[in-house]
């Protein structure tokens, strides 16, 4: 049975503001430039253990790499000259070793989502979150469906089969975000000068806005530590 998802917190993706910096007129249009840095996950996140199966007797259980240090740094507000994107593109969410990958995905409104299954057995994706509502149903291995995102959010992923199985996807309605690699490190690109507000986010918690200012044609780095 499907219960209710508890509410997370967070922050609005998409509003105008008005401190991006315009340029001077007889200067020339402004530079884009780059926010960077790392973010450390300081809080032990616990391991989810799949359900051992008949052919996992007496072998050591199958380990991958745990994503769930991967986290998205984003601006808490859009510059005023970015718009909805709604063209969208696609993304991969597989399942395989009744597992999510991967585990978080960060995509822009209008972007669809496939989740092939590549286990040898049937999975059931589903979510019951605001941004995005939808039961895939039960399908075999080699098949796979699919999702267009178009409201912004967080969507949390799971499997009606396999109750250890989650994920997470981000939906923004601007381009202005990131995923961290395996070391933390991130980086946003293409951002248009000014002041802005970013925020961290790893497994339903965010922090709190912290400023940065990114400099005509230059880069700002910005690091987090999320507890």
């Amino acid at each position: 049975m499907k219960n209710a998802l508890p509410l997370i917190p967070f922050v609005a993706f998409v509003t105008v503001v008005s401190s991006v910096a315009a340029p001077r007129p007889g200067l020339g249009a402004a530079r884009n430039g780059v926010i960077r840095g790392r973010v450390e996950v300081r809080r032990v996140i616990p391991q989810m253990e799949r359900r051992p199966g008949v052919a996992d007797l007496g072998a050591p259980p199958a380990r991958g790499v745990d994503d769930r240090l991967r986290s998205v740094v984003y601006l808490e507000s859009a510059p005023r000259r970015a718009f909805e994107v709604d063209e969208g593109g696609h993304a991969v969410m597989d399942q395989r070793n009744e597992t999510f990958v991967p585990h978080l995905l960060a995509v822009m409104t209008g972007t669809t989502v496939d989740f092939p299954n590549s286990d040898k057995f049937y999975h059931n994706v589903f979510s019951l979150s605001k941004a995005a509502r939808f039961d895939l149903g039960r399908y075999s291995a080699g098949h796979s469906r699919s999702i267009r995102f178009d409201r912004p959010g967080i969507v949390r992923v799971f499997c009606d089969i396999h109750s250890h199985m989650s994920a997470f996807i981000l939906v923004f309605g601007h381009p202005y975000f990131a995923v961290t690699d395996t070391q933390g490190r991130y980086h946003i690109d293409n951002v248009p000068p000014g002041s802005y507000g970013v925020i961290a986010w790893n497994e339903g918690n965010a922090s709190e806005p912290k400023p940065v200012t990114v400099p005509d044609g230059g880069a700002a780095e910005l690091d987090f530590a999320l507890r």
